[in-house]
């Protein structure tokens, strides 16, 4: 998922979850049962869950170009010197 598709489905999320808990809110109060509220506003939870926690292609549209690796250094403990700085003993 690249930075702008974290972005829109972070966008998407928050639009579900209102839209359903505004929805549900309304719904609960005409029939009067809070509990249909908050079954709506978890439908609404597991549908942008299902939307925007997998990475969908549509999230991954722009791409990074990542640099390439850097060819591995000799790697010393401190204390240490490197291989070429030792000197021989005979």
């Amino acid at each position: 998922m690249d930075f702008e598709g974290q972005g829109r489905a972070e966008r998407l999320s928050r639009l579900i979850i209102t839209l359903f808990g505004a929805v549900g809110l309304v719904w609960g109060y005409v029939i009067q049962q809070f509990s249909q509220t908050v079954y709506i506003l978890i439908a609404g939870v597991l549908l942008a869950s299902i939307l925007t926690i997998p990475p969908w292609p549509i999230y991954r549209r722009k791409a990074l170009s990542w640099q390439k690796a850097r060819p591995e250094a000799q790697v010393t403990t401190p204390g240490s010197e490197p291989e070429s700085s030792k000197k021989k003993k005979k």
